[in-house]
């Protein structure tokens, strides 16, 4: 077992190869020993493909060495696409990561999960609406995944804890560090609560700018459904309900985030401080407008809750999600 996941280790720091080639080669080895064994014309007729000038065992060897030590040093955990405990619904995707690494615990398949997704400076509308549905998916058993991000995101995962459900964050770098730093404590609690944290990157590896496009078809591909609160144009979370429809997933925006400037249910008179032209845009396409959580518990057969009615209804559920507003617009600079 150890030999077949150090393989792992080393096959994902094997560099300019794309993630299918990787599974190609996890599926086709048994083990380290196998991996070297293989002459470089071996591996090339297996890919199909000739191979760079700098391809090298050598070094990837150590990477997957020094991978694996401050992996476990820091609790981290990996699966690999061929393992049982791999998400299956992101096995199903075509570009899947060859492997997996995780904090705290995996998706339940079992159990549904959607994706909330949206700008880092939302309305405080968006923002509260992200943790409204959020705390409603969970009342109805379903967790939420995102990617840790200022804004929408960060209100999805506290709605998600505070509904009693698992929360799962997608990052754009190693586990060993949280980005943005100020999302430490969120981090915390989402582990706390039975959630976890995934990456495709290696401890050591830093956030860079394009490492987030590329996190956002794991946060797509995990879920059976990606809700966008709130996106401007050419956005990353258009990128990631680009992904899900393409993965074959439902995608639905919030109201907030539909709303015409001006119109009831839109941030009045905020005018061009938030930018919903995205989700605008992706309403005006088809996407499925959501004022609930309820309607996507509708949708998936999932009753809503009654003993603890939806946020859009109840009172004590309002006046929460507004303090947690509160709290967001406060960090952004917002005045509400």
């Amino acid at each position: 077992m150890a030999d077949r996941g150090l393989l792992d280790l080393i096959i994902a720091r094997l560099p300019a190869l794309k993630e299918r080639e990787r599974i190609a080669l996890c599926e086709s080895l048994e083990g380290e020993s196998d991996l070297l064994l293989r002459s470089r014309r071996d591996i090339e007729a297996l890919l199909g493909r000739r191979l760079g000038a700098g391809w090298d065992l050598g070094p990837a060897r150590l990477m997957a060495e020094r991978d694996e030590r401050g992996a476990r040093a820091r609790g981290i955990g990996w699966v690999s696409w061929h393992s049982a405990a791999y998400p299956p619904l992101l096995r199903e995707i075509y570009d899947p990561p060859a492997v997996l690494f995780f904090r705290g615990s995996l998706p339940d398949p079992e159990r549904p999960l959607a994706g909330i997704v949206g700008t880092r400076r939302p309305s405080p509308a968006a923002a509260a609406q992200a943790f409204d549905v959020a705390r409603g998916l969970a009342l109805g058993g379903v967790s939420v995944a995102s990617g840790l991000a200022l804004g929408v995101d960060s209100m999805a995962h506290r709605g998600c804890i505070e509904g009693g459900a698992p929360t799962y964050a997608v990052m754009g770098s190693g586990l060993d560090g949280i980005y943005p730093a100020s999302n430490r404590a969120l981090a915390r609690r989402a582990l706390e609560t039975g959630g976890g944290l995934l990456s495709e990157y290696q401890p050591g590896v830093g956030p860079r700018k394009w490492r987030f496009p590329a996190r956002n078809r794991i946060v797509a591909g995990l879920c059976r459904g990606v809700l966008v609160a709130e996106a401007p144009e050419k956005s990353g979370a258009l990128i990631t309900a680009r992904l899900a429809n393409d993965h074959g997933r439902e995608v639905w925006v919030a109201s907030a985030g539909a709303a015409p400037d001006g119109a009831a249910g839109a941030p009045g008179g905020e005018g061009a401080r938030f930018d919903r032209r995205g989700t605008q845009r992706l309403a005006e396409d088809g996407a499925e407008v959501v004022y609930s959580a309820s309607d996507i518990l509708g949708m998936w057969g999932i009753e809503a809750p009654g003993a603890e009615p939806c946020r859009d209804t109840a009172g004590a559920g309002r006046e929460a999600a507004a303090a947690a507003a509160s709290s967001l617009a406060c960090s952004l600079g917002i005045t509400l």
